[in-house]
Formats: structure tokens, C-alpha cells, sequence
């Protein structure tokens, strides 16, 4: 993982020295809008049409630099209406997303708030990613984004460049993780990763094995992951500083690879499955993130890590497993296991009794049907889910609140257990009714009776957590990160409160 150095600069524009300069231009009725008033740049508004600009997004045009300390410029499109730090972010993350083979890339956007400064050097950073562990072609040298990153602006900063690296650190962790083949990265190489990334952060780390998931009675990891050889674990990740009153619980979902078990997946499908563990690597990144950034915040992530293979011992179609807690679970199809290593989890998680859970999971195929590529599922508690839509706004991050409807949990009914994990059949709603399965096992707030359930929310990004098409924004091809920048900016909420 690289994530560029980044820096702001109050010196005059074409006195800044960088391979390239980016500058804005705005998509308006009239024609493009070049954004900036630095002398010898303007001449440029006359050339724009004649160069085929338009100003819309993810247009970035190179021409040659204008007697300025920069080598050429870049006229990036920030899209018609306002200009906002989400524009901001888009633009620059686009640019540093398509101009490759550089050293250092210089914004002179129309920045100037400190949150829209922050959204650029976002931007900018989320945009820079590449990941070449695996690539031998000497060629990819020159398709590498830039190292160096600078934002022009007016006013001084203070922390922006340390929180924007941060940020996008948490999101390159991420993808680096999804990224690595399955090969790679199994249930115990997973642990290890979580136990070397905590070791420069204020984070404990606890890894339970086969024996310790038998001895805690985390039956739905044990079971998913018993047709490999390569044991599942799960990771508790604890972040304690002092001061922090709040406590937020993250359960992320990692399946290193899924192939969907006795309940077999086509050849087709199962490419691309060691992005089952997308949920876990969230999670992961998330409160590393926190502790990094110094949040006054008591968070926990649990990683529930199994491989989903078929064999001999592999669990099969009407078993029984005991989730953590007791809870009896008829397993009516194996390829439904990410709701089963969440189950233990989120139980897991209940116990410490903390304000709120989150868990996140490419849980379903259902959400990309219902929800496309981009936006991410949320279910639950709605007051929950509320704030969490609303951190996603704030960052640029789209979620949609969906429902749980009541008919929906009466369909898991089993004849031999207390819960089946699908209703074998039915086609209808299989986003929310995996959502009602992970309902039952989030606990109370006390030990009491009366206790009231602990809020919690469902994120099924399994639609948004790959793009498998063409790159958009700061958006490349591959995992993307998504949801990590909204549960950064909730953690913060949190830490207010």
C-alpha cells in the first residue's frame, strides 16, 4: 500500500513547481468555465472549446504549461451546478486517478475552505492507488499514479494532509487486502495481517483458533469453515482510549473465498469470491483509522475469517449448528454462510453490551439487484441508520435506508431448529431477509429482561464494495472501499456525543 505524500502550498500558483498542474473547469449553459484567475492560465478560457472540453466529470485534458513553474497542465471537469467538496473530491480524485506515469501532481482548484482543501487532498489521495505486488511487466513503472500531491490554497492548514492520508490509508488498506489472492490471504494470514497493521496503533488484538471457537462456542464460523484446510479464526480488534465514553461495535465479514460449499456456485460465479471478506476488511480499516486519528471513542471490530470449501467434512444442507449464545441454526443452504460467521459475531459483540453494532457485509446478491453498483444497502434501526446515511452524505458516500418488513422473518421458520438460514425457493426480497436472519442475533443493552435492544444496522455492500467496469472519480477498477470513509466520519458523531 502507497499512499502518496501530501501537502498543501500558500505560494503563488505557477511559482509551485510539479510534473503537473491540474485546474478546474466548470460544465455551464454557456460553454466551459475555466476556474481560476492566476495570470498566464487565463488565456486558456479562449481555447477550450477548440480543445474539445467540457467541463464535465471525468474529463481530464493535458495540454502543455503556460510559463509557469509546472511542466504541463491538466483541465479536469468538476460537472455543472455548485461547486461543493464533494465536487472537489470527485474532480480531484479523478485526475489523480487518470494521469499516471508522473511524479507529482499540483491542484489549483477553487479550494479554500478548510473542508474544501480536505476534500481535495481526499480526493487526490483515494484517486492515487495501484496494486502491482503481483504484476512482473517492467511496463506498469510508467502507469503508476503520482507520489507527491499538493493543494494550492490561500489560507494555511492545520492536520488536513495528516487526516486526509489517514483517510485514504484506511480505504488502500482495504483494497490491498481484497486485492490479494485468495492463495494469499486465508483465515489465519488474514489475522496476522490485523495483528501486523495494530502494531503501530493504539489497538489490542485478539485471535481466537479452531480450539478457542470451539471452547467459545462460535458454531456458524466453525461450521462454515469446516471443508478447508485452512482453519477460520476470529479476530477481536480493541480500541480503548481514555475519555472514550461512547461505544461502537463493527462485525465484518470475512469469507476469503466463496465457493458457496456443498451448496456449489457455477465456475462463473465463483470468480471473483475472495471478495467475500470486504465486510472484515472494513472493519479492520476503520478502527485503525480511529486510533489513528486519536478519536475519544471506545470501538471494537470483530472479524469473523472463514474459507467456504467443499469436501468431506464440509457442512452440508439440513445440518444443525449452535451459534454463540445457544441459538440453533437448520442450515438449508451452505452458499448462505456470510449471515452464519455474522450470527457468532454480532452475538459476540452484544455481549459487551456497547451503544450501537454495525456490521458490514458483501452478505447478498439481492442487494446488487436492488441497489445497482454504486449505493449501499442499510437496515435496522432507524435512527441508526439515519445518522449513518447522513455521515455518508457528508463524505460523498451514498447509502439508502431499506426496510426490514415484518413478514419477512416468519419465512426462515425451521421444523428442527430455531432459525433456518434461507427459505428454500423463494426469490422475493433476499437482501432484507437476510438482514431479519441477522436481527435475531443482536442482544440487549444490560443483562435485564427489560433491557432494550442494542441499535444496530445492517450494510450489505455487495454491490457497491467492486467496480468491475470502468473508473470514475476516485473510483479505479477493483475493490473499491466503500462505506469506510462513512463509518470514519460516524465514529466521529460518535465521539462528540
Amino acid at each position: 500500500m502507497t499512499v502518496p505524500i501530501l501537502t498543501t502550498s500558500t505560494e503563488p500558483l505557477l511559482a509551485i513547481e510539479a510534473d503537473v498542474l491540474v485546474i478546474g473547469v466548470m460544465k455551464s449553459p454557456g460553454g466551459p468555465l475555466l476556474l481560476t484567475d492566476a495570470p498566464h492560465l487565463t488565456q486558456l478560457q479562449a481555447g477550450l472549446d477548440s480543445l474539445g472540453v467540457t467541463g464535465a466529470q471525468d474529463e481530464v485534458h493535458r495540454v502543455p504549461g503556460l510559463g509557469g513553474a509546472a511542466i504541463s497542465i491538466a483541465l479536469v471537469g468538476l460537472g455543472s451546478g455548485l461547486v461543493t467538496p464533494s465536487s472537489l473530491r470527485y474532480a480531484a480524485g479523478s485526475a489523480a486517478r487518470q494521469l499516471r506515469g508522473i511524479g507529482s501532481l499540483l491542484f489549483g482548484l477553487p479550494a479554500e475552505s478548510d473542508a474544501e482543501v480536505l476534500a481535495v487532498l481526499e480526493g487526490a489521495a483515494l484517486g492515487a492507488y495501484s496494486f502491482t505486488r503481483y504484476t512482473t511487466n517492467p511496463r506498469k513503472a510508467t502507469q503508476q499514479p503520482a507520489v507527491q500531491i499538493t493543494v494550492a490554497t490561500r489560507n494555511t492548514t492545520e492536520g488536513l494532509t495528516e487526516r486526509a492520508g489517514v483517510i485514504a490509508e484506511a480505504v488502500h488498506t482495504v483494497r490491498d487486502l481484497v486485492n490479494t489472492p485468495p492463495n494469499d490471504l486465508y483465515p489465519a494470514s488474514f489475522a496476522d495481517a490485523a495483528v501486523s497493521l495494530s502494531r503501530h496503533a493504539d489497538v489490542a488484538v485478539e485471535v481466537l483458533d479452531e480450539k478457542a471457537l470451539a471452547d467459545g462456542g462460535f458454531g456458524g464460523i466453525l461450521g462454515v469453515g469446516l471443508g478447508s484446510t485452512r482453519g477460520p479464526r476470529l479476530v477481536k480488534m480493541s480500541y480503548s482510549p481514555a475519555g472514550g465514553i461512547q461505544h461502537l461495535a463493527l462485525v465484518g465479514k470475512g469469507i476469503t473465498f466463496d465457493s458457496g460449499g456443498l451448496s456449489l456456485k457455477p465456475p462463473a460465479s465463483m470468480i471473483g469470491m475472495k471478495y467475500d471478506m470486504t465486510g472484515a476488511a472494513t472493519v479492520l480499516a476503520v478502527i485503525l483509522a480511529v486510533a489513528r486519528l486519536g478519536l475519544p471513542l471506545r470501538m471494537t471490530a470483530w472479524l469473523c475469517l472463514a474459507e467456504n470449501m467443499p469436501s468431506g467434512s464440509a457442512m452440508r444442507p439440513n445440518d444443525v449448528i449452535t451459534v454463540r449464545g445457544g441459538t440453533t441454526v437448520e442450515v438449508l443452504n451452505t452458499d448462505a454462510e456470510g449471515r452464519l460467521v455474522l450470527a457468532d459475531g454480532l452475538v459476540a459483540a452484544s455481549e459487551e453490551h456497547p451503544n450501537a453494532i454495525i456490521d458490514v457485509a458483501t452478505l447478498t446478491g439481492a442487494a446488487s439487484v436492488a441497489m445497482g453498483t454504486r449505493y449501499v444497502a442499510i437496515m435496522g434501526d432507524a435512527a441508526l441508520a439515519g445518522r449513518v446515511v447522513a455521515a455518508g452524505n457528508s463524505v460523498g458516500e451514498t447509502l439508502w435506508h431499506m426496510p426490514i418488513a415484518a413478514e419477512l422473518r416468519p419465512l426462515l421458520a425451521s421444523d428442527v431448529a430455531d432459525i433456518a438460514n434461507i427459505k428454500p425457493g423463494n426469490t422475493a426480497g433476499g437482501m432484507m431477509i437476510a438482514a431479519a436472519f441477522l436481527k435475531d442475533f443482536v442482544g440487549t443493552a444490560g443483562e435485564g429482561d427489560d433491557e432494550p435492544t442494542i441499535p444496530w444496522v445492517h450494510l450489505d455492500i455487495a454491490g457497491a464494495a467492486n467496480n468491475g467496469g470502468a473508473g470514475w472519480g476516485y473510483t479505479g477498477k477493483g475493490p473499491t472501499g466503500v462505506s469506510v470513509r462513512a463509518l470514519i466520519e460516524l465514529a466521529e458523531e460518535f465521539s462528540r456525543s
